[in-house]
């Protein structure tokens, strides 16, 4: 018989209007308007989707990165590390629409092969990483300085 899994945590956030509409979280502590952006007809005024997955995921790649280095014990802080996470939205020749992922990793202090490795195992314990593969095409580049 297969283990139960327990959430560690849990959130709901209610999306009211769709794109042009608002998003808030159970505890309030997200209360935003969205909109369309330029490109796609809107006004631009507001936050979208896009934006939020974008910034969801780099903050939790980020993340991920921190918790393999302690893990093996290489000393990173939280401030050593930046990820971009740059998400476009195209649609398909069958009318759908598809999403696709570059997450641009920078290390403080670290050489580039330990760097690489960092990102590579955190790819494979983040949350964002795990719930979009085999879905979403994900490219990862890594820098140090």
């Amino acid at each position: 018989m297969p283990t139960e899994v327990k959430p560690i945590y849990k959130t709901t956030v209610v999306s009211r209007g769709g794109r042009n509409g608002t998003i808030r979280s159970e505890d309030g502590l997200l209360d935003m308007q969205l909109s369309l952006p330029p490109t796609l007809g809107g006004q631009g005024t507001s936050s979208n989707p896009e934006q939020l997955f974008a910034g969801g995921y780099a903050a939790c790649f980020a993340n991920a990165v921190i918790h393999i280095a302690r893990a093996k014990k290489i000393h990173l802080s939280d401030k050593d590390v930046e990820v971009s996470a740059n998400v476009s939205l195209s649609q398909q020749s069958t009318g759908g629409f598809v999403l696709a992922v570059s997450l641009d990793t920078v290390l403080v202090g670290l050489v580039q092969s330990e760097a690489e490795q960092l990102v590579h195992e955190a790819h494979a314990v983040c949350p964002y990483s795990n719930a979009v593969r085999g879905n979403i095409d994900v490219e990862i580049s890594v820098a140090t300085r």
